[in-house]
């Protein structure tokens, strides 16, 4: 993970590691449906999509939060993969030929070690799911991207890909009662 210090004002970096300029504030607030949009999401989660410096701040947490949980997704989905579509070439394979006894084992024990590591991967998430800062970031996120397209599709001049992620599947509700992480201060040299 990075250092927000280390980032240029107006750059963020993307989901394949990319750094981008951040689009201003300034061009949302150009289009007047993505201006409204932006201020009644904004009382909705208690966030200025705004200001420049607060949106900085958000995508640099999306990010930190997404390289938190890549690495991760991607061993636990390795097992999944295999246990789950693995099993037809070894049905097809092997087990059709065998007793019935051995394909009902092979069935159970393969839809066993399926839900063991769905658990897994439930129980690994928990600790996220249950942090309402990050729930918040990631509602946050949510509705930027979705301010984003309304002032695309209004004509201001925002790439198609812009802000360049993803969405979250875990970002539907906001709890106004969490805290936010405060926006670290620049580091001055001494």
């Amino acid at each position: 993970m990075g250092d927000y210090n280390t980032l240029d004002a107006g750059t963020f970096v993307d989901d394949s590691g990319a750094v981008r300029e951040m689009i201003p504030s300034s061009v949302i607030a150009a289009v007047p449906a993505a201006k409204a949009a932006a201020e009644q999401y904004g009382r909705e989660v208690q966030f200025d999509f705004l200001d420049d410096r607060a949106v900085h701040w958000l995508l640099f947490q999306r990010r930190e939060d997404t390289e938190k949980g890549s690495v991760l997704g991607c061993l636990l989905a390795i097992p999944i993969l295999v246990l789950g579509f693995g099993a037809w070439p070894f049905w097809d394979l092997v087990a059709s030929e065998k007793s019935r006894a051995f394909q009902i084992a092979f069935i159970a024990g393969d839809a066993l070690l399926l839900i063991a590591f769905s658990v897994g991967i439930f129980l690994l998430r928990l600790p996220d799911l249950r942090n309402h800062t990050v729930r918040n970031m990631r509602c946050r996120v949510r509705l930027y991207r979705q301010i984003v397209t309304i002032a695309r599709r209004g004509g201001a001049d925002i790439p198609s890909l812009y802000p360049y992620y993803g969405m979250y599947a875990s970002s539907r509700k906001f709890f106004p009662e969490a805290a936010d992480r405060p926006i670290p201060d620049e580091e001055r040299p001494a």
